[in-house]
């Protein structure tokens, strides 16, 4: 924060140095130019005089504040009246038609310097209102992220601390009995890793200001090592892939592709509620390749499709008896949207469907 507001009375100090250097460039600049104009096209007063206007604006536009608009207002008028009207390299104001003129000049110089200034404020003013939006919309959701963590651990959490309380009580279980409650810690553990390693992928985006690292990665492999992991933590998962005949490569973070892919199966897997084998498919289509995650089970809350990806989703009225989905596909969007791709879903006649979609080149968000 100290940084900062260092920064800020540095920059504070250096803009009237640089609005200074600006003007004075910018008018030698249009008194040049008026030369050329002067010598070589027209000679006429009011042809000159439209130059330097442009040459108000232009300042006006690249400094701050009214002050340097209006003084190259005034001094136009002076090189003007001075170099380029008779008699030359005299200022004379004495003529019949040149007050009227040149107070003619002046004022629209004015307001047009004005008016350039106001409407360079007013800019500033949308862009700085923009940016408001976007942290506010940054800290919605931080706010859901956090909602969705406490959320989610909760529930893992209360599992191992009963698991672990069951085996000091020591002899009111069986050996048997012991095994399972272990095997239930280690799961709930596993899914408290995958959870972790789901955080750090969105900070690894946030704090790189949603520029990712991407290179060209073969698509089949990115699939191959998706589903090669997601099968060392669920051994049973059954998934049916289809992919293109001809190899596919676009620009991604691969790390972070296969983390959404194996985010959307284990959801299938896990939360479809059906026995059936889940579908990955992925279409080569003009611009974009799409991946679809189909499975045959029990389809998408309707009335929290609208909360899908803002990490607040649950698969029922209450998810405090089971692992949440929401945090994962929050950040399943996160890292799409970071590619410049898209991530949506929908009930199909059996089950449900995610699709998420990435471009065939690289994407500038």
């Amino acid at each position: 924060m100290k940084e900062k507001m260092k920064k800020a009375r540095l920059l504070n100090i250096k803009q009237p140095f640089r609005d200074i250097i600006a003007t004075a460039g910018l008018l030698l600049a249009t008194t040049i130019l008026a030369s050329f104009l002067f010598f070589f096209v027209s000679r006429s007063p009011i042809n000159i005089a439209l130059f330097f206007m442009v040459g108000t604006i232009t300042i006006a536009r690249y400094t701050n504040g009214y002050f340097y608009g209006i003084f190259s207002s005034f001094f136009g008028v002076i090189f003007i009246n001075c170099f380029f009207t008779y008699p030359y390299l005299k200022i004379d104001f004495l003529r019949p038609d040149y007050p009227f003129t040149f107070v003619c000049i002046l004022t629209l110089s004015l307001v047009t310097s004005a008016v350039t200034t106001n409407l360079k404020q007013q800019a500033e003013a949308l862009r700085l209102h923009e940016h408001q939006l976007a942290e506010a919309e940054k800290e919605k959701m931080r706010a859901n992220l956090l909602r969705a963590v406490s959320h989610d651990m909760r529930t893992p959490l209360t599992g191992i601390i009963g698991s672990i309380s069951a085996i000091e009580e020591g002899g009111v279980c069986s050996l048997e009995e012991c095994r399972e409650l272990i095997h239930n810690i280690r799961e709930d553990a596993s899914w408290m890793l995958h959870m972790v390693e789901n955080l750090l992928s969105v900070t690894k985006i946030q704090t790189g200001g949603s520029r990712l690292a991407t290179a060209p990665e073969i698509v089949d492999e990115v699939v191959e090592e998706s589903v090669t992991r997601l099968k060392k933590r669920l051994p049973h998962a059954d998934i049916c892939v289809e992919l293109p005949e001809e190899i596919l490569m676009i620009p991604m973070d691969a790390m972070m592709v296969e983390q959404v892919l194996i985010n959307l199966l284990e959801n299938a897997v896990v939360h479809s509620g059906s026995q059936q084998p889940v579908q990955l498919l992925v279409k080569d289509q003009a611009t974009e390749i799409s991946f679809h995650v189909i499975d045959q089970g029990e389809g998408l809350n309707k009335g929290q499709l609208k909360h899908l990806f803002d990490g607040t989703y649950s698969k029922g009225p209450s998810a405090d008896g089971q692992k949440g989905m929401g945090i994962g596909l929050s950040i399943c969007h996160t890292i799409i949207t970071a590619h410049g791709g898209t991530i949506s879903a929908k009930n199909n006649e059996k089950g449900a469907e995610f699709l998420f979609t990435l471009p065939k080149e690289e994407a500038h968000v």
